[in-house]
């Protein structure tokens, strides 16, 4: 493409290039064009005082101006092709060159012979003798007063300068063209990559060696399509997850409502409090769903106030003793008091996740202990329980969205621990999971304790 990023870059090497010695060689030539200038004026003054010279040597005081003597210089001054015209201070003409006993036409040869070229502006000379003027010397040096040799210099530092700004921008668009093709060939893979990938193509990867910007660039770009197609595996999981934890109580919801409607099943109290319990996970399935899409949201907030954290483990508990008596499991609460600055709702739907997860690993007759505690500025909430505990390679990703271990015994989402971490994060603290030495995993999540000023208020 002639838009192409290879093609600018080349083409500003080349205008750096050729721009820059261009304008180097104009500046070293206006520089050694005015020293040389200086010098040239220099010569022509030094042969303007030399021919002053001669001229006084003609004159005698009490005498004046000597025409003979005059005359002898007449020769020298024709051979140098200058114009020359002498006056007295009252600007009476006293000699001149054409009026010499060469003659004009003898003048005139001489200065064709000696190829001077011709005649600069006139400048007028004064001259003196014992600090006394005796008359002005009109000298019209001829353009070829400056020496072969010198002209020759000039041209010959011309012609380098010229040379050298020429081989400098050739340097230049080489070094141009070979930066710009290094440059470019990095992005043309990376945009290779993107169109692949935009085509389906998710196994190929950029690669670019080195470690300079673009390199750096490339493998951050590696990086994002791994952590896109993790998620995208992840995505598709969780959403075969949901469709089945959605299909199970939805088909016994219908196949009871359809068994009442036929007639086949009385609304008992039984039947009712069974599709009560179905209608009562769906509810936590999209309460949990709903709860990570608002820790997700930028207006996710908080509606903090002063709680006792036993008292929500308390609650927490209450409302899921059926359910631990039902899967025959022991709940054993070790609570002090222990208050926090929070969201009374979210923290309780924080230890009802933790307490929910338990049951789903530990097996009949085990028990879970809930305690919480003081510890060095912060609030802790334990949960620990006497199950098999955790794989070692699921440890890592317990709080990973979606993620679901292979040693649940009921149904789960892959949810509830992720909405834990969101939640607990969103208070300023941590959670972190363990397995205890003696069995079982230990769940533990701090959050920061109240200071003086906030127990002061409460």
């Amino acid at each position: 493409m002639t838009s192409s990023l290879g093609r600018r870059l080349t083409s500003a090497f080349v205008v750096i290039g050729f721009g820059s010695a261009l304008l180097t060689a104009i500046l070293i030539n206006l520089a050694f064009g005015g020293r040389f200038d200086t010098y040239l004026d220099q010569q022509r003054s030094v042969r303007e005082g030399q021919l002053a010279s001669a001229f006084t040597s003609a004159y005698e005081p009490g005498r004046g101006w000597q025409l003979g003597r005059l005359d002898q210089l007449a020769p020298a001054i024709a051979m140098t092709g200058a114009g020359v015209r002498l006056v007295d201070p009252s600007g009476k003409l006293v000699w001149s060159l054409a009026d010499s006993q060469m003659g004009p036409g003898m003048a005139r040869m001489h200065r064709e012979m000696a190829a001077a070229g011709p005649l600069l502006p006139q400048e007028q000379v004064p001259l003196t003798l014992r600090g006394r003027e005796i008359g002005e010397l009109f000298v019209a040096l001829p353009e070829g007063t400056v020496p072969l040799v010198d002209q020759g210099f000039r041209r010959s530092v011309n012609w380098l300068l010229a040379l050298g700004a020429l081989m400098g921008g050739t340097i230049g668009v080489g070094a141009g063209v070979i930066v710009a093709r290094r440059t470019v060939r990095p992005i043309i893979e990376l945009t290779s990559v993107a169109r692949d990938l935009q085509a389906g193509d998710r196994t190929r990867r950029a690669e670019v060696p080195g470690d300079d910007e673009i390199s750096q660039l490339a493998r951050a770009f590696n990086d994002l399509v791994d952590s896109v197609a993790r998620e995208d595996a992840v995505r598709r999981a969780f959403a075969a997850d949901v469709a089945h934890e959605l299909r199970t109580p939805l088909a016994v919801l219908r196949s009871q409502v359809e068994a009442i409607q036929d007639g086949v099943v009385e609304p008992s109290p039984v039947v009712l409090n069974s599709l009560h319990e179905e209608t009562l996970r769906l509810g936590r399935l999209t309460a949990d769903l709903e709860t990570m899409t608002s820790a997700d949201s930028v207006e996710f907030d908080l509606h903090r106030e002063t709680v006792d954290l036993a008292d929500i483990v308390e609650r927490a508990a209450s409302g899921l003793g059926h359910r631990y008596e039902e899967q025959r499991l022991n709940l054993a609460l070790r609570t002090e008091p222990t208050a926090v600055s929070g969201d009374k709702v979210r923290l309780q739907q924080v230890v009802t996740n933790l307490l929910t997860n338990a049951v789903k690993f530990v097996p009949a007759g085990g028990s879970v202990t809930v305690s919480t505690r003081h510890a060095d500025g912060w609030v802790e909430l334990c949960v620990d329980d006497d199950g098999p505990g955790i794989a070692a390679a699921d440890l890592p990703h317990v709080f990973e969205r979606f993620y679901r271990g292979n040693e649940v015994r009921t149904g789960g989402s892959g949810i509830g621990l992720a909405v834990v971490a969101a939640l607990v994060h969103a208070h300023g603290g941590d959670v972190s999971v363990d397995n205890c030495s003696e069995g079982g995993a230990s769940f533990l999540v701090r959050l920061p304790a109240l200071t003086n000023e906030q127990r002061a208020t409460a």
